[in-house]
This record gives structure tokens, sequence and C-alpha cells, in this order.
């Protein structure tokens, strides 16, 4: 069977550091770049022209519409596109602030070609890509939620959630519906300010709730 082609598109105000990219990734197999934009405006113009990609590269800084907004605009109009963060910004505000969004994957521009790669098969495979520096400012977070009350079904959902389990497989192993889990969840996320399954078990783990 042949291959699937993940499809790309990139979101950065700057025309070179694009071109730079979209020549890296012609070198990794499996990936073609749908298009390009300057921001999120003309990303949207794109996507509603029926190109819609797979994962999209976004920069933060950029005119127009910048990348909170752009990112707010995919999770409503467009959840299913796995977005990965391209920055010049690791200071926790702007990292936490994007994790907090929902998007999939953070790299740093001046990532490692092969670190680059690695974050693209990661979030194309469903799965979450965030380095030390961002999980460093989770945890860090994280530690100002400590004295936060939290219920024997929760604790119990929160271990169950460091798991490979899905949510409607949680469900099953606490026999509670998939909507009741649902509540759980976001009675968490609201609880801990948190926006992300990561970021349950980062404080999970924090917490020793879940053993490593």
């Amino acid at each position: 069977m042949p291959t699937q082609i993940t499809q790309i598109a990139l979101v950065d105000d700057h025309r070179l550091f694009r071109s730079g990219i979209a020549s890296l990734i012609g070198q990794f197999s499996g990936y073609n770049i749908l298009f390009e934009a300057a921001h999120g405006q003309e990303m949207i113009s794109h996507i509603t022209a029926g190109n819609k990609p797979d994962v999209i590269l976004l920069d933060i800084n950029m005119p127009e519409m910048d990348g909170f907004g752009t990112t707010q605009w995919l999770k409503k109009n467009n959840p299913d596109v796995k977005i990965i963060i391209l920055s010049m910004f690791q200071d926790a505000e702007k990292v936490l602030k994007m994790v907090r969004l929902g998007v999939h994957g953070y790299l740093l521009k001046d990532s490692e070609p092969h670190e680059f790669e690695q974050a693209l098969k990661t979030v194309a495979n469903n799965e979450l890509y965030y380095p030390s520096f961002v999980t460093d400012h989770l945890i860090k977070n994280l530690n100002q939620k400590e004295h936060i009350k939290l219920n024997s079904r929760e604790i119990e959902f929160l271990r169950l959630a460091g798991t490979e389990l899905t949510y409607k497989e949680i469900a099953d192993q606490m026999c509670i519906s998939a909507r009741t889990v649902d509540g759980y969840r976001d009675q968490l996320f609201e609880k801990l300010q948190i926006k992300s399954r990561v970021g349950l078990v980062l404080y999970a783990i924090k917490n020793n709730l879940i053993q490593l």
C-alpha cells in the first residue's frame, strides 16, 4: 500500500524562513507542503478554499493575525488540524499560553533538523511533542497548584489519564459514561487551569498520583 503523505502548511511572516523550512521538509520522506501563508488571515483563506492541512507549522509573532489568534480560530473551526509552534520565544508566559490553547508541539526556530523531523513525525502520529524547556515550564506552573483539593474520583481519573487508555476506555474502567468522563476532564481543566491531557499527567506525576 502507498505511504500516506502528511500535508503541511507553513504560517510565518518571514518568507526566507518559510523557504528554508520548506526546503528542509523536502528532504524528509512522507511530507508535502500544501500551502504557505504570512499570517493567520491568509491561512484562513487557504483553508476555507478547501486546502486543509494535516499539520500547521505556526509562528507566534505575525501581522494581522498572530499565532494566538490563529490557534484559537483553528481550535474552534478545524480542531482536527494539528499545530506545531515554531518560535524564537521560550519564555514561560508564551509557552504556557500556547500549551493551554492546545497546541500539539512546540519548537524553537534554531532547533536541529533531526529534532524538527522527530517533532513532525510525533505530531503526525497523534502524539504531543514538547521539548524539555516546555515541560519544565509546565512543571513549575503546576507547583503552584499543589494545595488544590481533589476528590477520589478525580484522582482515579488522573491516574487513568496517565495510561494509554482512550477517554472511552477510561469511562469503561471507571464504570461511568463517556459524558461523565468528559465532565471530570473539563472540571479538572478548570480547577487546575490546564488545557491538555499532558498537563493533567504532569500534575499527577508531580503530586505522586502516578508512579513512573
